[in-house]
């Protein structure tokens, strides 16, 4: 393992976790106040485990470094990947949740989440990941390297739940790059639920409360 992990842990021991992968230059803590905004209670005893991602230099910034889960190439999020950097992430988010069920959390108790560059590492690692999980949650963001998908998941995760929202008004990752990925999730046999908003991107109260809901199903 080695991603830093921010966690908030229940009084009772955790039946449950939920790991939400921040976006692009954030960091764990920014989602601290929307586990706040859940109503983890009613599920049972949640762990949230909210890593950071390693800093490294991203092209799209002049270079910079910063807390990414791979490089953006370009504005184009589809034609150009950075396919080495986002399998480098699947590999460090597995091990993530292989670390969880070693605590004590079986693979179906955990949901993986993520927010923009998360919510394509979600998508990318949890089809990927070789035990049945409870559920992913996508927000503003893609799937990546969406021609590998039918090839590489896994079959214990072909009826995984999905929670997809987007922002109508998104210019980081347009809503209709979303779409596409929802149609292509789709397309393969995936339930997907999908809600969007009108703001830009971010995360709103309703978004919250639906993926709130959704986690009540996830975790029945």
């Amino acid at each position: 393992m080695t991603l830093a992990t921010i966690e908030l842990n229940p009084a009772a021991e955790a039946r449950a976790v939920l790991i939400i992968l921040h976006g692009l230059g954030a960091d764990g803590t920014d989602f601290i106040p929307m586990c706040d905004a859940l109503d983890l209670a009613s599920h049972g005893p949640v762990r949230c485990v909210m890593p950071r991602a390693p800093e490294r230099p991203v092209t799209i910034n002049g270079g910079m470094r910063m807390r990414a889960w791979y490089d953006i190439l370009g504005a184009d999020l589809q034609q150009r990947e950075d396919e080495a950097g986002l399998r480098e992430s699947v590999r460090d988010v597995h091990a993530l949740i292989a670390r969880e069920v070693a605590r004590g959390v079986p693979a179906r108790r955990i949901v993986l989440a993520g927010f923009s560059q998360g919510c394509a590492v979600t998508l990318l690692a949890g089809l990927r990941y070789p035990e049945r999980l409870a559920g992913l949650a996508g927000m503003s963001g893609y799937l990546p390297l969406a021609q590998t998908t039918a090839a590489e998941r896994e079959g214990a995760n072909h009826d995984v739940p999905i929670f997809l929202a987007h922002g109508r008004g998104d210019g980081v990752v347009p809503i209709a790059r979303g779409e596409q990925s929802r149609d292509a999730l789709q397309a393969l046999g995936h339930v997907v639920e999908w809600h969007d908003y009108p703001m830009e991107h971010s995360v709103c109260m309703e978004e919250v409360q639906a993926l709130d809901r959704w986690l009540q199903r996830a975790w029945a």
